[in-house]
């Protein structure tokens, strides 16, 4: 079983981490995106990313101080780095060391500048969503760069499990950087829901927040089969079978 989770434009840049760090998966097109980065103007930045003045400067300052040679001494792991929604549902705070050996085997999240973060990958503060229309080479936009690279990845580590299933609990902006009809195992695709207002309504925070619990769930329990997840009850939600079909499953509260 691989899980995917989507990255936090938030981030912890001076995490307590005991998790030995590894070298991000795809150095040289990291490098690449970084160095395109690097020649951004802050008036630039500001329209790619559409943020403040001040988170303008901070990320120019972020491009300008990256180190493309991945210097070891620069950067923290990937899972006690990210500090949004997902995350605070996620707890990776206070996993163990088994916790820890459970997630580096079956969890990846997905990022515009990485591609593709295992919990370890040691990662350099950044902000770049993988829907920005940045222009790297010949590449019109970051789904286009990299293509079919972190779709390759997945299947490699897919092919590696007992259990060959990919739960999705990326955002749609990340889940299309994924080529779901080329994946070679069956795909799960996650969704929370809440009754409010007669209806059942997507709720952004709360099921950002959930995936992060979902994940969660699945590394505590170290839950391998598909099915187990049907029994995921925190915060109230519960396995929606009305709702939900063979590959795509809802959860509710």
């Amino acid at each position: 079983m691989i899980i995917l989770l989507s990255p936090s434009k938030s981030l912890n840049e001076n995490p307590e981490s005991a998790l030995p760090l590894t070298r991000p998966l795809f150095e040289e097109k990291t490098s690449q995106i970084a160095r395109k980065l690097k020649t951004l103007s802050k008036p630039k930045i500001k329209a790619l990313m559409s943020i403040s003045d001040k988170l303008t400067v901070l990320n120019h300052q972020r491009f300008q101080s990256f180190n493309t040679d991945f210097a070891a001494e620069i950067g923290s792991a990937a899972i006690h780095t990210f500090n949004g929604d997902v995350f605070l549902g996620l707890q990776a705070q206070d996993f163990n060391t088994d916790d820890l050996l459970f997630a580096e085997d079956h969890l990846f999240i997905l990022s515009g500048l990485y591609g593709l973060l295992k919990p370890s990958t040691q990662i350099q503060p950044y902000r770049l969503e993988m829907g920005s229309k940045l222009k790297v080479g010949r590449k019109e936009n970051l789904y286009a760069f990299w293509d079919s690279t972190i779709t390759e990845a997945i299947n490699d580590a897919v092919a590696k499990q007992d259990k060959p299933v990919v739960i999705n609990l990326a955002s749609q902006e990340y889940s299309k950087a994924v080529q779901l009809k080329d994946i070679t195992s069956p795909v799960l695709e996650i969704q929370f829901r809440e009754w409010r207002n007669e209806k059942w309504q997507f709720v952004s925070f709360n099921a950002k927040k959930a995936r992060g619990l979902m994940a969660r769930y699945i590394i505590k329990n170290k839950l391998t089969e598909p099915e187990d997840l049907k029994g995921f009850d925190w915060e109230d939600y519960h396995y929606n079978r009305e709702l939900s079909s063979d590959n795509q499953w809802f959860f509710t509260k």
